[in-house]
């Protein structure tokens, strides 16, 4: 089956469309404009704000004028995240989708489903001709992947709605009356390099295959974080072997959980085999642990030369890998009041060593602001114990869940 082929075939041509059009964060032009055209060609009243949202207004279908008008909202951006070996652009290239039994899916890239479904849902409903229906204010926001910019932005008087539906969400069976707010937790320190003795040589390892994910909507399925797997491999190996770091990488977008890893390392030659037999020892573990979510983890590592590059101090390697250690992955805790909801989580997001510079980044979420701060400051006193400063950036408020308000009631 191919994607027209899919029903409602109305909403799945608005996916397949919306998804040939580069969407990236902060770089919405060309959605935004696809959409406000859409808006002009169904004669509805369209507007853009001040910072780039967009309102299309569908008036009420006969018979429905005097019901309370609604608001359905999603965003246009999406989390631009690819594997090593994809070639592929995220600001010039559309998503490549295909069908893969009961779901869609994208060639080596996110698919653009966060928020990408929850639009083309709005876009259905505003070209139908057979759904009754309230007045609809069609709220389209920027930027929502990388700072809520577009939904923080809004000014008062710009909507008419007087219930908002917000339409991002991953199950079509279900419905959200409650969402985590969030905080980018970065940590940063310097180191001054030193030069390795003579006669060393350099390996390069590979944590790849991970599920990856997003840090919101998939941070209950326990996907591997390549950050902290390859540190944990890297840690156990430590205690058996005396090797140094060059440079170690890991994933990128905050929201997303990281599905690669990288490190290039130096040690002596007589010890390679060894550290190969400790890690390959540790992940056979980690497959077993892993081998519902994540069956396609990989881990290489090989010997390409000698060693010719500056490497982390033999003090800072050991508290940076103690540091990522401690840091906190994954739920921290469940809602005590909606059952299977996650209250607050963590995600360390990016890891980057290199040219005397260490960057430790992670987004914490929670429905209770209270709680996310807490969370936020143990994490930073958990790095802060390596020699790292932390700040606070790109902070929006959670919404905390109310079972028994009307409109759930309704």
């Amino acid at each position: 089956m191919t994607l027209p082929e899919l029903k409602p075939q109305g909403l799945w041509k608005f996916f397949d469309d919306l998804n040939s059009i580069p969407r990236p964060s902060k770089k919405e032009e060309r959605v935004r404009e696809w959409v406000v055209k859409l808006g002009h060609d169904w004669k509805f009243k369209t507007q853009i704000d001040e910072v780039g949202n967009v309102l299309i207004q569908k008036p009420a279908t006969p018979g429905m004028e005097n019901r309370t008008p609604i608001v359905m909202q999603s965003h246009l951006d999406m989390v631009c995240q690819k594997n090593a070996d994809t070639d592929f652009n995220f600001d010039e290239d559309g998503i490549r989708m295909y069908v893969d039994g009961d779901w869609v899916r994208a060639q080596g890239t996110t698919l653009g489903a966060d928020n990408g479904i929850g639009v083309a849902t709005i876009l259905a409903v505003l070209d139908s001709s057979d759904i009754p229906h309230p007045a609809i204010d069609a709220l389209f926001t920027i930027d929502e992947e990388t700072g809520m910019t577009g939904a923080l932005g809004l000014k008062g008087g710009f909507l008419e709605g007087q219930i908002l539906l917000n339409l991002d969400t991953e199950d079509d069976d279900e419905i959200s009356i409650g969402c985590a707010g969030g905080v980018d937790v970065t940590s940063k320190a310097t180191y001054e390099s030193e030069v390795p003795v003579k006669g060393l040589k350099a390996m390069k390892l590979a944590f790849t295959g991970g599920s990856g994910g997003h840090s919101g909507m998939d941070i209950h399925k326990g996907i591997a974080n390549a950050n902290k797997l390859m540190n944990r491999l890297l840690l156990v190996a430590y205690d058996a072997v005396d090797f140094r770091i060059e440079t170690l990488e890991g994933g990128g977008l905050r929201n997303a959980i990281p599905r690669e890893s990288h490190c290039t390392i130096i040690m002596d030659a007589s010890d390679c085999e060894a550290f190969a037999e400790v890690c390959l020892s540790e992940f056979e573990k980690i497959t077993a642990e892993y081998r519902t979510t994540d069956p396609g983890l990989q881990w290489s590592c090989e010997t390409f030369g000698d060693a010719s590059s500056e490497v982390l101090p033999e003090d800072v390697q050991e508290s940076l890998l103690m540091a990522i250690q401690a840091c906190p992955v994954g739920i921290h805790r469940m809602s005590p009041d909606i059952p299977n909801l996650v209250q607050t989580s963590n995600n360390l997001a990016r890891v980057e060593v290199k040219d005397g510079t260490i960057t430790l980044q992670c987004l914490c979420r929670s429905s209770v602001d209270s709680e996310k701060d807490d969370h936020a400051r143990s994490i930073s006193a958990a790095f802060a114990l390596a020699g790292l400063e932390t700040d606070y950036s790109g902070q929006y408020p959670g919404w905390t869940p109310n079972p028994n308000s009307s409109i759930v009631a309704t």
